[in-house]
């Protein structure tokens, strides 16, 4: 008998019909029954004759299956047995405590995610580049478009095309007129209505390799930076890419489902558009992953019942993470700044800044209690940008952004939350001038804090607690990834600091 492990990937492979257009002439359809579900979702065509249906088990357990549709005259069936999930499958990441996320199976999901738009359709030497950076453990979310890309730093043809068709000429690109051939350019030549396989076959092999290392995959679906018509198409194309990409990658249980990079600025598609594309994805998605949509200037409504976290970009030049806590509040949504600025050093003000400001924007989501994103823009020879390419990484935040992931997976209960807390001052009064998180399960209030400083340099810092509790204080140096312990007391705590910028605190109660 067949066996997968719960949240696992259980596929049924079968030949059919391949005359007329087997994408739009043929169906196929799967229903999955066990004793705690039963789910039923279209499969597709991978081509050479053969269809496939894919299924996530929630259970562990005994199923049963039934394939159906016109692809074939007869129906298949069969049973399979879903085991216990392996060391590091925790499920799918859902929603949690509001604002904060975490694994089907409880365990906490902090997002510290990276961008890099099109490393699936680079070289495979490229591609293997980016696995071994990623293997390193800096980040946990990855972002990336199944559509090529076209844009300054990215010129050349991918290694394979999401349709059947050619290419326009793009020996024509240079870095002076390339913005003369945004959208539909002339010299394409596509069929919509027959996707090519092997595109979405080497797309969801990377999908696979990053669920083996533990990483989300954040899906950008439809974006604006496009050559070849694909940002284009008419409503009946982009609904039968709709359906075909949530067929072939929904049972993969890394997956998130991001609607657009930029969708304001896709002038072609209209609200009506995106809606649809949401109802789609709520129809034919039986796992629920997350769902959001990415902005430039203008943002989306949040508020959307089927949006399930806000994917943010920065719109004031200056002010950036600081806004996480309105935010927040506002949508009563998770916060993620999937685009912050990137560290590098191109000509682009959104791709140079430091790495030092990057790591800062990260520790202020995560004292507002919300999460950022990483990219790197430094300027490359052969214009191999990590932003876009992937590759090897240069800078200096991915060790230090990996340092503050740790300390978020020490810190107890389901997320952080901002607060203020009471200031000593010579006069004995209170202030408020510290960005203080602490647990969002009540269980937790009074037990621990965390305070970071920014570019603020204090000498030192005074605080009152209660006179009945020891608490155990350290000092934690936010760009140099150092954790030195300050001293245990009760009620006054002085803590000593160097005078630098980017420094923290951390406070927890000692338990007898």
């Amino acid at each position: 008998m067949d066996t997968v492990e719960k949240w696992g990937v259980f596929e049924v492979a079968a030949n059919g019909h391949a005359d007329k257009n087997p994408f739009v002439d043929y169906t196929i359809q799967g229903t999955f029954s066990g004793k705690n579900e039963t789910v039923t979702v279209d499969g597709f065509y991978d081509g050479n004759g053969m269809y496939k249906v894919r299924f996530m088990p929630s259970f562990e357990g005994e199923y049963t299956y039934k394939v159906s549709g016109t692809f074939s005259e007869e129906p298949i069936a069969g049973n399979f047995t879903v085991t216990a999930p392996s060391k590091g499958n925790h499920g799918p990441v859902r929603v949690a405590n509001t604002y904060h996320l975490a694994y089907e199976d409880g365990t906490p999901h902090y997002s510290v995610g990276t961008t890099c738009y099109v490393w699936t359709h680079q070289s495979e030497e490229l591609q293997q580049k980016t696995l071994d950076t990623l293997r390193k453990g800096y980040f946990n979310k990855i972002r990336f478009c199944v559509f090529p890309k076209h844009y300054d730093y990215n010129l050349r043809e991918p290694i394979t095309y999401p349709f059947e068709g050619t290419p326009m000429d793009s020996s024509v690109l240079t870095k002076e007129n390339f913005m003369d051939y945004e959208g539909a350019a002339e010299g394409n030549h596509w069929d919509f209505t027959r996707f090519n396989p092997v595109h979405f076959r080497l797309f969801e092999k990377r999908i696979q390799d990053l669920m083996e290392m533990g990483i989300e995959a954040d899906l950008i679906i439809l974006h604006p930076y496009d050559r070849w018509g694909f940002s284009e198409m008419d409503a009946e194309s982009d609904d039968r890419y709709w359906n075909y990409v949530i067929a072939r990658f929904a049972a993969y249980r890394n997956v998130w489902w991001s609607l657009a990079n930029e969708f304001d600025i896709m002038k072609k598609k209209t609200l009506a558009d995106w809606e649809r594309y949401a109802r789609i994805i709520c129809e034919k998605d039986p796992y629920n992953h997350l769902r959001s949509v990415h902005h430039c200037g203008q943002q989306y409504d949040y508020k959307r019942p089927w949006i399930t976290h806000c994917s943010l970009q920065r719109i004031d030049r200056h002010q950036t993470t600081e806004l996480t806590a309105e935010y927040a509040q506002r949508f009563q949504k998770p916060v993620i700044w999937d685009e912050i600025a990137y560290e590098g050093n191109i000509n682009h003000c959104w791709g140079n800044i430091s790495g030092q400001e990057l790591v800062r924007r990260f520790w202020e989501a995560t004292i507002r209690g919300g999460y950022a994103g990483h990219g790197e823009t430094y300027m490359h020879p052969e214009d191999i940008l990590w932003w876009s390419h992937g590759g090897e990484l240069h800078g200096d935040s991915p060790e230090r952004i990996k340092f503050l992931h740790r300390i978020l997976c020490e810190t107890p209960g389901l997320g952080l939350q901002p607060m203020s807390m009471p200031v000593y001052n010579r006069s004995n009064a209170f202030a408020w001038d510290d960005e203080v998180a602490v647990p969002v399960d009540g269980a937790y209030r009074g037990t621990y804090f965390l305070l970071y400083f920014g570019y603020f340099r204090p000498a030192f810092r005074e605080y009152l607690l209660d006179n009945e509790n020891e608490y155990e204080v350290e000092v934690i140096d936010t760009w140099e990834m150092t954790i030195k312990k300050s001293g245990t007391f009760k009620g006054k705590i002085h803590v000593d600091l160097p005078g630098k910028e980017y420094m923290a605190i951390r406070i927890r109660k000692v338990e007898h």
